[in-house]
């Protein structure tokens, strides 16, 4: 995958002029890549593998579980696009949005990409991701309003806690082992998942 500056957890589409949210809600299915919007620039991703997408449904499953029962908002799937700014959609691989910041199912925005950070985002890492590349998605998300971010290492299996410091600028919080749990922290309050369970 070709680094870049400008998102460098994807790949600059070779010869994409600047895009607009509607041109990038307009292109047909690709099965080959997966897209991005960021400042303007189309970026894409690989497919995940197997792996991968064992350890989203995974996770997005528990926190369905905390989150519906108790009304807390949406838990919403791999790939659904965020709009972040004018120019800027990021696709996160699981989402909670809180029932507040959710927009109403009978609004235009309900089918397009929802104009709001998630408050809670889940990166599952690719095999060719690096821990900068990921350092600068989850700054990213949290640059855009993003409230707490979990970067899951399947092959690792660890995970990266993200949050906002007192100036606003993406801090790495924890680093979790096998032997700890995810803490939905003031996000998700009592929402818990022990790592063994999630890799096992």
């Amino acid at each position: 995958m070709a680094q870049n500056t400008l998102a460098p957890w994807a790949e600059l589409v070779p010869g994409a002029g600047p895009m607009t949210v509607d041109e990038l809600l307009a292109l047909p299915e690709d099965a080959q890549w997966q897209y991005e919007l960021v400042d303007g620039r189309l970026v894409r991703m690989s497919p995940t593998g197997g792996g991968h997408g064992e350890v989203a449904v995974a996770l997005a499953a528990r926190l369905y579980n905390w989150v519906i029962p108790r009304h807390l908002g949406r838990v919403l799937a791999a790939e659904t696009g965020f709009q972040l700014g004018p120019n800027t959609v990021l696709a996160a691989d699981v989402a909670f949005v809180r029932a507040e910041h959710v927009p109403a199912p009978t609004s235009a925005a309900w089918e397009c990409f929802w104009p709001v950070a998630p408050d809670l985002v889940v990166e599952v890492v690719s095999p060719s991701q690096t821990a900068d590349d990921m350092k600068a998605k989850a700054g990213a998300w949290i640059a855009a309003g993003a409230r707490l971010v979990w970067i899951v290492w399947p092959k690792r299996q660890r995970v990266d806690v993200w949050r906002a410091d007192a100036t606003g600028a993406a801090q790495l919080l924890a680093t979790l082992n096998i032997n700890d749990a995810l803490d939905g922290l003031d996000v998700l309050p009592g929402f818990t998942c022990p790592l063994v369970e999630l890799f096992a």
